[in-house]
């Protein structure tokens, strides 16, 4: 594995390329520059944080279209995840939009969300995660997730913290967007920054669900 010297300008190029001719003969003509432009440098990025967040798993550029109405066979971005918990953890992505990095947890079964709504609703977990979030938010990190429209069963609507009771996921992203640092080995330092300031996300979410 070589070391990481970013991503390259062709990268975009060809995402930006492949959601116009998401197809077969696209894919076949194109993937010596998906091997040498994504797949490699994403590899050796997850490789380059390895050590301190734990081995990450690089997601196949194929679509499950078995239950999907829209048959494109290829996804139009690249990620990478460390997982650290059932479903929780960090990610980052390179798409025609650039590179975006997150923490969270994205899905939560029955049990494990019970868990950390009852996180929420203690009194000393609860306003610490209410804490981390509002830090990750004044930090320029958008909030995302799915939500509940009406209270979660066996809480109060008026439950001081009703927002996060609300949340059936609960992710934190960056954007980096375009930015030059995209295309250069300081990538690598910039991504392990913002995975630090979402550890004690990912830390608090592990706490309840084990």
């Amino acid at each position: 594995m070589g070391e990481f010297t970013g991503f390259p300008v062709a990268a975009l190029d060809f995402y930006d390329d492949l959601e116009v001719d998401n197809t077969k003969s696209f894919w076949e003509a194109h993937r010596t520059t998906y091997d040498e432009a994504v797949r490699v440098p994403m590899a050796a990025l997850c490789a380059a944080l390895e050590p301190e967040f734990g081995e990450a798993k690089v997601f196949r550029p194929y679509r499950d279209v078995r239950f999907a109405k829209d048959k494109t066979p290829y996804k139009t971005h690249q990620g990478g995840f460390v997982q650290a918990g059932p479903a929780t953890g960090w990610y980052v992505q390179v798409s025609a939009a650039g590179v975006r990095v997150s923490v969270g947890y994205y899905h939560a079964e029955k049990e494990s969300l019970a868990a950390i709504r009852k996180g929420i609703d203690d009194d000393l977990a609860g306003p610490r995660l209410l804490r981390i979030v509002t830090k990750l938010r004044k930090g320029g990190w958008e909030q995302g997730g799915e939500t509940l429209k009406t209270t979660p069963r066996g809480y109060d609507a008026d439950h001081p913290r009703i927002d996060l009771l609300r949340h059936k996921s609960l992710t934190f992203t960056t954007d980096y967007g375009f930015d030059e640092v995209i295309h250069t080995p300081a990538l690598a330092d910039r991504v392990r920054a913002d995975w630090r300031a979402g550890r004690p996300l990912v830390e608090w979410v592990g706490e309840r669900t084990g």
